[in-house]
C-alpha cells in the first residue's frame, strides 16, 4: 500500500470516529482523540525541531491542538476529508505556540496536507447570542471559556489568570460546555 493510501485510509477512519463523536458517541471521541495525540505529537516535535526549537515544547502544542480540536470539532463537516481540517488546527497552533514565544514564524501548509478544500461561508452566532449563552454560566466557568475561546490564552494562562491548576482549568472547561450544551438541547427542544 503506498503512503498516500494508507493516509487516504487513515484520514477516513479518523472520519468515521469524528462523525461517530459528533452524533454523541463519547468512546468514539476518547479513541479518536487517543489516535490523534501521538501523530500531532511527531508532528510538532518535527516541525519545532525544523525550526531549531526545542522538542520539549511539542507537549504544550499538543495539548493546545487537542483543545482546539474539541473547542471547534463543530465546523468540521463530515461529508469533508479530516485531514486536511485536522493538520489545518494543527498548523494553527503550532502557529500560535511560536508567535507566543516572540518569534515570527511562517510555515507552509503543504507540509501538513496535500489539499486543503475551502470553507464554505457559514452563518455564525451573533455575539449578543453568544454573551446571553455565556451569562447563564456561574463566573468561574464563565471566565474559563471566554479566557480559552475568546481571548485565546492557553490553559497554563488562564490557571495562572484565574489562580487554578491547569487541570482544574481543563475541568471548570468541560463543565461549562457542559452546561452550555444542556441549555442549548433544552432551549432546542421548546
Amino acid at each position: 500500500m503506498t503512503g498516500r493510501a494508507a493516509a487516504d485510509r487513515r484520514d477516513e477512519a479518523w472520519a468515521r470516529l469524528m462523525r461517530d463523536a459528533l452524533a454523541g458517541d463519547q468512546a468514539a471521541y476518547r479513541r479518536l482523540l487517543a489516535e490523534l495525540a501521538p501523530v500531532l505529537r511527531a508532528t510538532a516535535r518535527r516541525r519545532l525541531a525544523a525550526m531549531g526549537l526545542s522538542p520539549s515544547e511539542s507537549e504544550d502544542i499538543v495539548q493546545e491542538t487537542l483543545l482546539a480540536i474539541h473547542l471547534k470539532r463543530h465546523t468540521w463537516r463530515p461529508a469533508d476529508p479530516f485531514g486536511p481540517w485536522l493538520y489545518t488546527v494543527a498548523r494553527n497552533k503550532l502557529v500560535d505556540h511560536v508567535r507566543r514565544r516572540g518569534r515570527r514564524v511562517e510555515l507552509p501548509i503543504e507540509d501538513f496536507v496535500e489539499v486543503i478544500p475551502a470553507a464554505e461561508e457559514r452563518p455564525g452566532a451573533d455575539s449578543a447570542e453568544v454573551e446571553r449563552h455565556l451569562a447563564m454560566l456561574p463566573d468561574k466557568q464563565r471566565a474559563v471559556l471566554k479566557a480559552l475561546a475568546v481571548d485565546g490564552a492557553s490553559v497554563g494562562e488562564t490557571a495562572e489568570r484565574e489562580g487554578m491548576t491547569p487541570g482544574a482549568v481543563r475541568v471548570t472547561l468541560h463543565r461549562a460546555f457542559a452546561g452550555l450544551a444542556a441549555r442549548l438541547r433544552a432551549a432546542e427542544a421548546e
